[in-house]
């Protein structure tokens, strides 16, 4: 980031746990929290979180309850849940420490304020300066819309 690199992904994989969650996603949290807590601390002590937008999330939530099992996995557990997710923003000129959104009180569906993934990007777009409603030419040369819906987080601007 401090050498101009303008867009960095890490990626932390074995979160796909169905069973042992205590076991599984137990140390994937305790790791997350750090390493996220020092590239928060670390770029606002030099004086880059603002230039620098962090997202934090998955591609999907976890099953409001626990399960019986699966085929193959009889030890209790979650599955993928698209309807409820959460994502951290953090810096990037964002207003920190807001909350978006609500679930129910079993977290099985937005109640207030749900947002889609598209709004999501379309907020990473607004901070990195790209208009969420270009355009680029597909090979026909037929205009293709970078994102077909979506608006960027008011609440975070």
């Amino acid at each position: 980031v401090e050498a101009g690199v303008a867009f960095v992904t890490v990626d932390m994989p074995h979160w796909d746990h169905h069973s042992s969650l205590v076991d599984g996603h137990g140390p994937n949290m305790r790791a997350m929290d750090r390493a996220v807590a020092g590239l928060v601390t670390d770029l606002a002590e030099r004086g880059r979180l603002d230039q620098t937008l962090i997202v934090v999330m998955g591609e999907f939530g976890r099953t409001p309850k626990v399960n019986t099992g699966q085929p193959g996995i009889p030890i209790p557990g979650r599955d993928h849940w698209g309807d409820a997710i959460s994502v951290m923003l953090a810096g990037g000129g964002l207003r920190g420490g807001v909350a978006v959104g609500q679930t129910n009180e079993r977290a099985e569906h937005p109640v207030d304020r749900p947002l889609e993934p598209h709004d999501i990007l379309a907020t990473v777009y607004h901070v990195m300066g790209v208009d969420p409603r270009a355009t680029f030419n597909d090979h026909a040369g037929r205009p293709i819309p970078i994102l077909s819906a979506g608006e960027p987080i008011r609440e975070l601007l």
